[in-house]
């Protein structure tokens, strides 16, 4: 019996490559191999053609003209780096395709949005901006090894910032990299993982309390002068420790650019599919009922939002006047339900 989001994701995506993908072949990931995982080879077939290499709007081109790497798992049917890519990505093609995004955003996301300028994939500032610089994420780049957004909108004229986290099947947005016990010479192991699960002591003290500091880490250089006391207070643990922690380092990101003064102000989202009630509902352990809560954990001058997968689809099929969008919409629904 199937009783979780990814389980029906399963059987959904191997019916679709069925009609959809030329080989029949199971692809690994992780060196195991399942139905709904393509050979590496034959990642495009996951993607809408619109997109595909020869494209008008090839995302292989953008990937190689920006130095973004694509994730991992790009073959996997189920990768929400994919979905990011099939559902938003398109949407820069033109300016009318980034009004309809504008539109959504404002509706759903700020209502400050006047205009969106540009959609960037595996987004990163420059200079003191960078990742390096503000979080003390060395040796990374757009894609791997640092904090860099699924997807960034550029709005009302390089005035405005949304940064977005997108998933898809994922049970949680993990948990912190620096609870281990076992670690290496550049990141040596946690001495004592059981600090975590004071969350007030944490964050009044992080300092002393918090082994990402003793990486280099600069989360809490922006994120421990503007959280909400009362609020912290009511967890059971830090709120990175165990299902937060992309959220804990998007919300540092996004807190830090804001604090820079180069944006008259800054979003940090999250998209999710409707659907997945366990990605939701993750962060209960912590002591927030949903992830639509986080936000209040924080004061600062980058606010939260989030919003569905399905909205942004349905926005597109009420907007789409002129049928531009048709053949997107057919394909995104027979390719994630993503139906009427």
């Amino acid at each position: 019996m199937m009783d979780t989001f990814n389980d029906q994701m399963n059987e959904y995506q191997v019916n679709w490559r069925k009609d959809n993908v030329t080989s029949s072949e199971w692809g690994s990931q992780n060196r195991k191999r399942y139905p709904w995982i393509l050979p590496a080879g034959l990642w495009q077939e996951g993607l809408w053609p619109g997109i595909r290499s020869g494209s008008q709007y090839s995302l292989p081109d953008y990937l190689r003209r920006n130095q973004v790497q694509k994730h991992q798992g790009v073959h996997n049917l189920k990768s929400s780096w994919m979905l990011c890519a099939n559902l938003y990505f398109p949407f820069d093609a033109s300016d009318e395709d980034r009004s309809l995004v504008g539109d959504f955003l404002q509706a759903h996301v700020c209502a400050q949005v006047r205009s969106v300028d540009a959609l960037e994939l595996e987004y990163e500032e420059e200079g003191d901006l960078h990742p390096a610089s503000l979080l003390g994420e060395m040796g990374g780049g757009r894609g791997a090894g640092q904090t860099s957004p699924d997807i960034a909108f550029l709005v009302n004229g390089g005035r405005g910032l949304v940064l977005c986290e997108n998933k898809f099947v994922e049970h949680s947005f993990y948990p912190c990299s620096a609870r281990r016990r076992e670690g290496s010479v550049q990141r040596p192991g946690n001495p004592d993982p059981a600090r975590c699960k004071d969350a007030l002591a944490v964050l009044d003290d992080p300092d002393s309390l918090c082994h990402q500091i003793k990486w280099g880490r600069k989360y809490w250089q922006y994120l421990q002068p503007v959280y909400n006391r009362e609020r912290v207070s009511s967890l059971r643990c830090c709120p990175a420790a165990r299902a937060g922690y992309q959220l804990f380092r998007q919300q540092a990101l996004a807190e830090g650019i804001a604090a820079s003064g180069k944006y008259d102000w800054v979003v940090s989202c999250v998209a999710l599919d409707e659907r997945n009630e366990r990605l939701r509902s993750c962060l209960r352990g912590t002591g927030i009922a949903d992830v639509r809560q986080w936000g209040q954990l924080f004061d600062g001058k980058a606010s939260f939002a989030v919003f569905s997968h399905q909205q942004w689809v349905a926005w597109v099929r009420a907007h789409d006047g002129g049928g531009r969008w048709a053949n997107w919409l057919s394909y995104v629904e027979s390719r994630y339900g993503y139906g009427q």
